[in-house]
């Protein structure tokens, strides 16, 4: 089967929508989307679900809607996690080789990694994804892919992402009950990194900021390597809530007013402009000056953006990203929002569209950024998320070539956890080490 023949789902369950996608690539390597499902959530606060059966219903109607909408019996998704438990932190570990003229091998690199997943961690929480940095091989640092050289101690620097236990286990009930099985779980702001991102930016030094409803996700690479991630618990509803009670009405008119006519900058509203809000109940119209409301969105996108910079100067990175940063999520539409990241943080900025790996499809509306999240899980049944994967993939290919399975008609099986996608890619598994990642992408 080639990735031609692939069909891939992506889940995003947000705090505002939760959304279906449904791909393939095409001959020219490019993302078609085949279908589009979207419903309301209302079971899900700041990245979490708090609501089954809600987030069941919801679950079930954006698929349902793709469905329809691509002609595919959909049954295996890659599903998207945030939220404020998410947490990150950086961890050293080394083995010591038995043979000392041999070459350092794939295997080798999958040892080192599985001990990371032998991490205790804090009561409630798991490991999600191990992400690599550097290595060292006999105290020789600044290596990025051992495979192939000669040594006896092999060190590695990893990133590695922990997600609540509870939080990880009421996503998996919701697309169990929804009659689904998760073939992937992949951090969200790693997946907008796929979609919106170029390996020059990652190259150069890159913050991207997913502003969605609920959280405001960070992710920072470097090198070519995820450095840093963090989940804010702020996002998009905060503002709306703001303009709810400083405009005083109705949430559903703060969330038009929002997204209509608000700006990030307030100098940059006409102080003469006033929009009429509709009375209730037979009572007058209420006006809304623009300016006020201006005014209003400038104070609370300031402090998310002074939080996000706040954590950007934590990792440490703040001074290395010279592509500047890249805003993407549905909070990413506000106006002069651009403006304002830049003058807050001084780093050059950018809105992020999931543009570059899409090809010609008949649903131009997956081009919004609030889309990037959704897309980048699509592409993520397609491409590692870090990139040495491939060529490990290929070592182990060209290794392995008589023992290699296809998995032509047997469906996708489903996935003990989050930390499955980096912890099957380097599974010591006699003969499997890419034939399971390879196979399990059949997402139909």
């Amino acid at each position: 089967m080639t990735q031609n023949d692939k069909i891939v789902v992506g889940l995003d369950i947000g705090t505002t929508k939760i959304c279906a996608l449904v791909g393939r690539k095409n001959e020219y390597g490019k993302l078609e989307i085949l279908g589009l499902g979207k419903a309301v959530s209302e079971g899900v606060v700041r990245g979490m679900v708090s609501n089954i059966d809600k987030t069941v219903e919801a679950i079930r109607k954006a698929i349902r809607q793709a469905e329809e909408q691509s002609g595919i019996d959909i049954k295996v998704v890659n599903v998207g996690i945030a939220g404020q438990h998410i947490k990150s932190l950086q961890h050293n570990g080394s083995i010591t080789r038995t043979s000392l003229d041999s070459e350092i091998t794939v295997e080798d690199v999958n040892r080192l990694t599985n001990d990371m997943y032998r991490l205790v961690t804090p009561p409630g929480s798991e490991i999600i994804h191990v992400m690599p940095q550097d290595y060292k091989v006999d105290y020789e640092d600044g290596i990025m892919d051992p495979v192939g050289m000669s040594g006896v101690r092999l060190e590695g620097n990893f990133h590695i992402i922990t997600a609540q236990s509870n939080a990880v286990n009421n996503i998996t009930k919701c697309i169990t009950r929804a009659g689904l099985e998760i073939d992937q779980l992949i951090l969200e702001p790693l997946a907008s990194c796929m979609s919106v991102l170029s390996e020059e930016e990652r190259e150069a030094g890159v913050a991207l900021i997913d502003i969605g409803g609920g959280t405001t996700d960070l992710a920072i690479f470097k090198d070519n390597i995820i450095r840093h991630t963090a989940v804010l618990p702020f996002g998009g509803n905060i503002i709306t809530s703001d303009i709810k009670q400083g405009c005083m009405v109705m949430q559903n008119q703060a969330e038009q007013l929002k997204v209509r006519f608000g700006k990030a900058i307030a100098d940059e509203a006409s102080e003469n402009e006033v929009v009429s809000i509709p009375g209730l109940r037979d009572r007058t119209p209420k006006e809304i000056s623009l300016k006020n409301l201006a005014f209003i969105i400038e104070a609370r996108m300031e402090e998310i953006v002074e939080l996000v910079y706040s954590e950007i100067v934590r990792s440490g990175y703040a001074n290395q990203l010279a592509a500047g940063v890249v805003i993407t999520g549905g909070g990413a539409q506000l106006q002069n929002l651009v403006q304002l990241v830049e003058y807050l943080t001084g780093l050059d900025a950018r809105i992020g569209y999931p543009n570059e790996h899409l090809g010609k499809s008949k649903i131009d509306s997956v081009k919004s950024p609030m889309y990037a999240t959704t897309v980048g899980l699509v592409l993520a049944g397609y491409q590692a998320l870090d990139e040495r994967i491939n060529r490990y993939t290929q070592i182990a290919a060209n290794s392995n070539v008589e023992n290699r399975v296809v998995n032509e008609v047997k469906p996708v099986q489903k996935t003990s956890g989050g930390s499955d996608f980096f912890k099957r890619i380097f599974e010591r598994t006699k003969g499997m080490l890419i034939d399971d990642f390879d196979d399990k992408q059949q997402n139909y």
